[in-house]
């Protein structure tokens, strides 16, 4: 039987989704954000970074109309603290694609076309474990007993991105013909994005709390 932790009586089902939206749109966008600055098209990069400001926008609207309702209207009183960290630390994640975006703009950095391929697998790992995040959360809103499906990628992407940063950090520091200033702003750059799984995996645990609490 399905436990739905949001009363429908609220109406506020549509909103959530959207919320969610907004957060796996921001991952698709930084995935290609930053693949266009990998391969030199900085002109599309730019026109990426306006797009990821534009979702950030409709995420915090969404966002306050959402807790907004949760304080007005009917929800399962002892859920609400939950939800409402819930929808903050998806939040998070939102802001933390936004700022490794920007992060690429601001220190513009020369990466050697040997290490592209490693960015590029973290990137996609970071963005396939706030994936697996949303697809957990939404199960949380819908179908609590579905979550577990979902959260143990989350996990699974983490270790993965964690793999590849080290090995990407470990050959950036053994490349003995590149600055050390720059081998140190580029493993930064590498250890910035990883930790957006990080962050993920962190939300994914209190999750996994939520659902205990609601399956004792």
């Amino acid at each position: 039987m399905k436990f739905n932790i949001i009363s429908r009586e609220t109406g506020i089902e549509k909103q959530i989704n959207d919320f969610m939206d907004q957060v796996s749109r921001s991952g698709l966008v930084f995935q290609k954000g930053a693949r266009c600055y990998l391969t030199g098209e900085y002109e599309n990069f730019d026109s990426v970074l306006a797009d990821i400001s534009v979702i950030e926008h409709k995420g915090d609207e969404l966002k306050r109309t959402i807790i907004e309702h949760l304080h007005t209207k009917t929800l399962i009183p002892e859920s609400r603290g939950d939800v409402l960290e819930l929808l903050e630390n998806m939040d998070s994640l939102l802001d933390r694609f936004k700022g490794a975006l920007w992060r690429f703009e601001i220190e513009r950095p020369e990466i050697n076309l040997e290490f592209v391929n490693d960015f590029s697998e973290l990137i996609d790992g970071v963005v396939a474990s706030v994936e697996a995040i949303v697809k957990s959360a939404r199960a949380f809103f819908a179908d609590i007993s579905s979550v577990r499906d979902h959260l143990h990628k989350v996990s699974f992407w983490e270790t993965e991105c964690d793999k590849i940063s080290t090995r990407l950090r470990a050959a950036l520091f053994r490349k003995e013909d590149l600055r050390l200033s720059q081998r140190m702003l580029l493993s930064d750059l590498a250890r910035h994005i990883e930790k957006i799984s990080d962050r993920a995996e962190d939300v994914a645990d209190r999750m996994n709390i939520y659902v205990i609490k609601r399956t004792l």
